[in-house]
């Protein structure tokens, strides 16, 4: 329950994400440059204040270096996937993390997953396509294929950085994270340049790189240390259906009452399973 709770926190934290971005008005690159040099500096910083930095040589390890590349990539690929697709569409892609979660931990650790955590991933995603369904914006092109490719990218990157820290207690979780994104922001200020890293709104860019994105996607890879990465995977959930409603607030683009309808489904299945799962505890 410890790993639910942190997971909830994270999680909750992470759902004005999508604001903050709309808000920023940058390109896929300027972003990508804030967010992972801004996380990958705050997470070494740690890593050092903490003792962990001194552990840097673990990640030369098989796991260790794939740890690393899922950070990269998962840091890497969320703002091209929004830039190139329709919101929806990524949002779909991203949603099937628990169901790779659920195939790495039995592949890679024969860990199996339970009948309920199945049930759930399937009323979940069903709730996930409803609500996506009322969105008008929804139209598969060669372009939006890329950007859906990009958002199984994360979706998969997610849920191996969830596994392997889950059943790899020795990886220091403050290194690895915060060297896969300072490569990602390292990367992407490649290509783009300060002037225009410069150009979008400076409030909402701070905010998200230096509070939102570090607080949940540490909150959430401790989580996986306590409980399996399938448990994470679906409290992620949440921030797709909580994610829309931030925008309504903040910039007035009203849900449809499908939207609302499929968040509904959601929000009450996790709760279920939570519930489930505090039971059985």
């Amino acid at each position: 329950m410890k790993g639910i709770l942190l997971a909830c926190f994270g999680v909750l934290i992470l759902t004005p994400d999508a604001l903050l971005i709309r808000i920023s008005g940058l390109d896929a690159a300027p972003l990508v440059a804030w967010r992972g040099l801004a996380m990958g500096s705050l997470f070494l910083v740690a890593a050092a204040l903490t003792g962990q930095l001194r552990l840097f040589p673990r990640l030369a390890s098989s796991v260790g270096a794939a740890l690393v590349l899922a950070q990269w990539a998962n840091a890497s690929l969320f703002a091209p996937a929004i830039s190139l697709a329709p919101v929806a569409l990524v949002l779909i892609s991203v949603a099937t993390v628990p169901i790779w979660a659920a195939i790495l931990s039995r592949m890679m650790y024969g860990q199996p997953t339970r009948p309920a955590t199945w049930v759930t991933i399937a009323v979940v995603s069903v709730g996930i396509m409803l609500a996506m369904s009322g969105k008008s914006d929804v139209a598969f092109t060669a372009t939006a294929l890329i950007g859906v490719l990009c958002g199984l990218g994360v979706a998969l990157s997610l849920a191996l950085s969830f596994t392997l820290l889950r059943h790899n207690p020795d990886m220091p979780l403050l290194t690895a994270v915060g060297t896969g994104s300072a490569l990602a922001g390292i990367t992407a200020f490649a290509l783009t340049s300060p002037q225009e890293m410069a150009t979008g709104t400076t409030w909402a860019i701070g905010i998200a790189s230096f509070v939102v994105l570090p607080l949940s996607f540490y909150l959430m890879s401790e989580a996986s240390r306590h409980t399996a990465s399938v448990n994470v995977s679906l409290v992620l959930l949440l921030e797709t259906v909580l994610g829309p409603l931030w925008v309504w607030v903040g910039i007035g683009e009203a849900p449809t009452s499908t939207m609302l309808a499929g968040g509904a489904i959601v929000v009450t299945t996790l709760a279920t399973y939570l519930w489930h799962l505090r039971r059985r505890t």
